[in-house]
């Protein structure tokens, strides 16, 4: 290592000391979102609960400057999250994340859910698509997200407006979801000037105990509750998806993805995670996501046409530590694209010290990019996340 990366893993252990202290704080006044239930029977209900993620980066070569590291506190996420219920089948969400200095709805869907086999959901939500999407940042195993190989295109944070049906079959070990949404490249100038729909499906068989998760959602680890071994299966597909109006091409694409965890040694937990993924355009190069003024919610441009493969492996040790156990993270993506012919690798190394499972943990991450043409990138990161 450099005398730079020394220097800031000393920063990153000694933030790392303080954000502990804070999380541990804080842990002591967890609590599930608040529920008040009202009607005459007490079936309406309205909960309120909240998400947060903040970080310190140290990112080589990040300042201004270009030249010097960069040293950031940043506010990653601040999520408020709404459920209410009419009854027992008819329900809504609504969750909002922060963007900038600004407030947008993450997801926003009523929800009719009359048996587990069959719901279905209209608004604002996750399009079927791959686990690490499914997880979101909040129920990944590694801090970071896998932006290098997960890359479905999407309105905001992996959402886009539509409607899903989905349920849970065999005990809950078969999930099934399908969804039609507005899709990608709604915009003068761009490919898809019909206003083709994007068509997403995602089918998931748990071979050992079901994963525990509201709807068709997922997480990347469980740390130590179940035995779970999962293989999962997601396309989508556009017609004149990327492209402009007059270079367009269909978008496809699928992914294959598997979890397997294991308790071991009484409390602690082996975690294997591994995806594949295909994009095709169509041999069309996409637009930049900029294209004729398009802003960061218009679902615009970006897509590249490649294959993709992602690979981590955990380990949750047993013991518990102060308020929590510690769990090591090795992560490797890789994205070839096919028609640029770059290559993107990415390596990340992390150590999580969890306190109430996804609830509050803080995370310690190195990660190493390696990229043709370009300058290998390195990058310190602590992370702290409390839920309640």
């Amino acid at each position: 290592m450099t005398y730079k990366q020394i220097s800031a893993a000393l920063r990153l252990a000694t933030y790392g000391g303080l954000a502990g202290v804070a999380v541990i704080a804080m842990a002591g006044r967890a609590q599930a979102a608040a529920t008040i239930n009202f009607g005459d029977d007490n079936s309406e209900s309205l909960s309120i609960g909240l998400g947060l993620r903040a970080s310190y980066d140290d990112v080589q070569d990040g300042a201004p400057n270009g030249k010097s590291g960069s040293d950031e506190f940043n506010l990653d996420s601040v999520r408020i999250y709404i459920n209410a219920s009419l009854n027992s089948w008819i329900k809504a969400t609504l969750n909002t994340e922060r963007t900038s200095d600004s407030v947008n709805v993450l997801d926003g869907y009523a929800r009719f859910e009359p048996v587990p086999a069959f719901n279905v959901w209209i608004g604002r939500m996750l399009p079927p698509s791959d686990r690490s999407n499914l997880d979101g940042p909040y129920y990944l195993s590694s801090w970071l997200y896998p932006g290098v190989v997960s890359q479905y295109p999407s309105k905001f944070d992996g959402r886009d407006d539509g409607a899903t049906i989905w349920g849970k079959l065999f005990s809950n070990k078969l999930v099934y979801s399908a969804g039609v949404f507005d899709g990608h490249n709604r915009v003068e100038g761009a490919s898809n000037q019909s206003d083709n729909l994007l068509y997403a499906g995602r089918l998931v068989y748990n071979f050992l105990d079901p994963e525990n998760n509201p709807a068709y959602y997922e997480s990347s680890t469980y740390y130590g509750s179940a035995d779970i071994l999962t293989l999962g299966a997601a396309i989508q597909y556009e017609k004149d998806g990327v492209g402009t109006i007059t270079r367009k091409g269909d978008y496809t694409a699928f992914n294959i993805d598997g979890l397997f965890e294991k308790k071991v040694l009484q409390g602690g937990a082996f975690t294997l995670e591994g995806a594949y993924y295909h994009y095709n355009t169509g041999g069309v190069t996409d637009v930049p996501t900029s294209f004729n003024g398009a802003g960061p919610l218009d679902n615009v441009g970006g897509v590249t046409q490649g294959n993709a493969y992602l690979g981590s492996v955990a380990f949750l040790f047993p013991e518990k530590i102060g308020y929590g156990k510690f769990q090591p993270v090795i992560r490797f993506q890789d994205f070839d694209a096919t028609i640029t012919k770059v290559t993107t690798k990415q390596y990340d190394g992390g150590l999580n010290y969890i306190i109430d499972g996804h609830n509050a943990r803080v995370s310690a991450v190195y990660a190493y990019t390696q990229t043709t043409n370009a300058r290998d990138g390195h990058q310190f990161t602590l992370g702290v996340q409390v839920q309640f």
